[in-house]
């Protein structure tokens, strides 16, 4: 169901730092993760950073104590300093590798404690606190014992570091956060006092005027003033052609101006731009839960209360059953503790999820929360909105019936001569569509009410309407009598064209399909989803574009507040279905999907309601978005299983099962550590996924939002 953006913890932004502060916070653990390392309020680099220290302290004792203990073997030591037994000092060389460098384990399971649960970090505080206070024990009271520091402090250094490379890993899954923070620039000149000075972007202030030169990067959203340029907006929309920018045109924050200068008002800074909500989207999608995340959390639970049980059973076993000596028994009980560390299960979803989420928003596809990310797998219906969403949502040319002996461009010149200047949406798609051709200025111009207008053009005079204009000057159409009742019995706006008292052509115009509507309903057939039109236009009209498309069911003359109920309808068949909108009418249907997806360009409400932000505004992507999460639950599933056929086989090898063959805690830290980095690593491949995409030459896959639109500032 959908969610909003507003019922989960969202990281504080500082609208007066400088850097990456104005767009949020730098790239976090989920708090319960960062909790889980004792590391809480620290961000992911700090984190990394920490474990790095802590790691390498841990390594620069216990190479000395590995050194001079028995267990090193290699050769003969030289006498420990100051006179000290060699007992005295490896308790002195362990007692400043473990506690410090274990601490955060401690911290965390004392946290875990509290909240009446228990995690990793309580495995790795029993098995390395148990192995230190025996060595301790063993120093100074029952020698015969024997010492274990040099086995716990080669434990511990595989443990650091393998926690230090899985959260490098992690950072490296964040790497969309930082990449998408990187397109801010870092300074802004602003006219303050009549005086343009530079100021870091993140004290840009509303209301405040920003000059901008060729080459800048646009640091907050606002709309411009004065002057004119081609900005690059291709961050957000995926088009490559830039937009021609005036008095009056929005902008939007981090994208390039490539040509002239121009001055803009902020409207929006700091927290509200466009780029920061999207960082914002991005951060609460990597740190929400997906549904087999939270079975994996449990299953976590379990294991660690399994380990604790079997871990006392197998000292219980070979102590007192079996009458091993009470160093062997020992040292198997801190192996089990080890090896079923489920680092490997904590990890295999989080991992997943902060990669597909990351490569999803740098492909222009934003999922909200993990929980759309794994259910958009499971869809086999997906109903679109039709205007807006298959097609453009404004009258364009879609067809140009000319007379014999007449060509397109001379229809087209002049109608264009007609219309230029002229703010009627009909008149406004001509004049797209005529813009690659020279229109001389017409004079003369008259509009004439409930039929069209007309004008003189240096071919004659040109009358531009519909057919009752045509009669009433006494224009016959000829052969495109036909034509004419064809066109409009496809339920589109016939324009007729006279010029010079004769008929030269027909230009029909109605609500343009977008260019990869066709090929996203085919490919989304070709991978068994269903596609449904939903649409409160009348059944002609859908009909027709559902025919275009290659869209079987239709569902059509539906009023907005009805949209909802026919996809409670076919979820009441058994469908999962995914809801593709983009107004405020789409609205309650979006939130009723299994999944929303909301077109870019479309309304706050829309976006607001949804699970998943199509910024391109391409139909496409929500084949490319089903891929993605098919791709990353893949990773799931591979990473659960691989995580839960390990431990099934760490667990009785841990225990001594297969004695005479025992593993040490040295070797059970090591494949721990390896087992959750096979998890990282893989989960990481996921960045390698090539998302599919489509694009017609000299054509736009995208309409660019409006920054308004993007994203609500609250």
């Amino acid at each position: 169901m959908a969610q909003s953006v507003h019922d989960k913890a969202v990281p504080q932004i500082d609208h007066h730092a400088t850097g990456h502060a104005a767009l949020g916070a730098p790239p976090t653990m989920p708090a319960d993760m960062a909790h889980e390392m004792g590391h809480g309020g620290k961000d992911l680099p700090a984190m990394v950073r920490d474990m790095r220290n802590r790691f390498w302290i841990c390594l620069a004792f216990t190479v000395p104590i590995f050194l001079y203990a028995p267990m090193g073997g290699m050769f003969s030591p030289p006498a420990p300093p100051f006179g000290l037994p060699l007992n005295l000092w490896l308790l002195l060389l362990a007692s400043a590798a473990i506690p410090y460098s274990s601490w955060p384990f401690f911290v965390a399971a004392w946290r875990a404690l509290r909240k009446g649960t228990l995690g990793m970090a309580a495995l790795v505080v029993l098995s390395v606190g148990t192995g230190y206070l025996f060595s301790v024990g063993a120093t100074f009271f029952f020698t015969a014992g024997g010492q274990f520091f040099e086995a716990v402090a080669v434990l511990l250094v595989f443990i650091l570091l393998g926690h230090w490379l899985e959260m490098r890993a992690r950072a490296g899954a964040s790497s969309a956060i930082t990449a998408l923070m990187d397109l801010a620039p870092a300074k802004a000149a602003v006219i303050r006092d009549g005086v343009e000075v530079e100021v870091p972007s993140a004290e840009v202030l509303t209301g405040e005027t920003v000059v901008i030169r060729p080459g800048n990067k646009i640091p907050v959203d606002g709309t411009v003033l004065t002057g004119e340029s081609l900005v690059d907006e291709s961050m957000l929309t995926g088009e490559s052609m830039p937009v021609q920018k005036g008095p009056g045109a929005a902008v939007i924050g981090a994208t390039i101006n490539r040509s002239g200068s121009f001055q803009y008002k902020a409207t929006k800074v700091g927290a509200d731009t466009a780029l920061a909500q999207i960082v914002k989207l991005v951060q609460e999608a990597q740190n929400s839960k997906a549904p087999a995340q939270l079975l994996a959390d449990r299953a976590a639970q379990w294991l660690v209360i399994a380990a604790i049980v079997i871990g006392i059973v197998t000292f219980a076993v070979w102590f007192w059953w079996n009458a091993q000596p009470l160093l062997f028994a020992v040292t198997l009980t801190i192996t089990v503790f080890v090896i079923a560390c489920p680092d490997a299960l904590g990890l295999a979803t989080p991992m997943a999820v902060m990669v597909g989420t990351g490569l999803g928003a740098m492909n222009g596809i934003l999922f909200k929360n993990a929980s759309a990310l794994e259910d958009a797998t499971k869809l086999d219906v997906i109903v679109f909105d039709k205007t807006g969403t298959l097609t453009v949502g404004q009258p364009e040319v879609v067809e140009i019936v000319t007379a014999t002996g007449v060509t397109e461009d001379v229809v087209l010149t002049a109608a264009a001569a007609v219309e230029q200047g002229s703010d009627h949406p009909l008149a406004q798609a001509i004049v797209r569509r005529a813009v690659h051709l020279t229109v001389a200025a017409s004079t003369g111009f008259e509009s004439l009410d409930g039929m069209g207008a007309r004008a003189e053009t240096v071919n004659g005079t040109v009358f531009l309407g519909n057919r009752l204009l045509m009669d009433t000057q006494k224009l016959t159409l000829g052969p495109l009598e036909a034509e004419a009742i064809r066109l409009q019995g496809d339920g589109r706006t016939v324009v007729h064209v006279s010029q010079a008292g004769t008929v030269i052509g027909l230009i029909a115009i109605a609500d343009a399909v977008r260019p990869t509507s066709r090929a996203a309903v085919a490919k989304l057939r070709e991978r068994g989803v269903d596609v449904v039109m939903l649409t409160g236009d009348n059944v002609v009209t859908a009909k027709r574009i559902a025919t275009d498309l290659g869209i079987d069911s239709v569902l059509a003359e539906v009023l907005p507040g009805q949209k909802a109920e026919k996809v409670k309808e076919l979820q009441a068949a058994g469908k999962k279905v995914g809801m593709v909108g983009d107004g405020v009418n789409d609205a309650p249907a979006l939130t009723q999907a299994n999944v929303g997806f909301a077109i870019g360009a479309g309304t706050d409400v829309a976006m607001e309601s949804a699970d998943v932000v199509l910024m391109k505004s391409d139909p496409y992507d929500i084949v490319a978005a089903i891929e993605l999460s098919r791709a990353t639950l893949r990773k799931m599933h591979q990473n659960l299983w691989w995580a839960v056929g390990y431990n099934t086989l760490a667990f009785p090898l841990a225990a001594g099962v297969f004695y005479p063959f025992v593993l040490s805690p040295e070797i059970a830290a090591l494949s721990m550590s390896g087992s959750t980095l096979v998890v990282a690593l893989n989960a990481l491949m996921l960045k390698r996924t090539r998302l599919v995409r489509i694009r017609q030459p000299g054509t736009s896959v995208a309409t660019p939002p409006p920054p308004d639109a993007l994203f609500p500032a609250g």
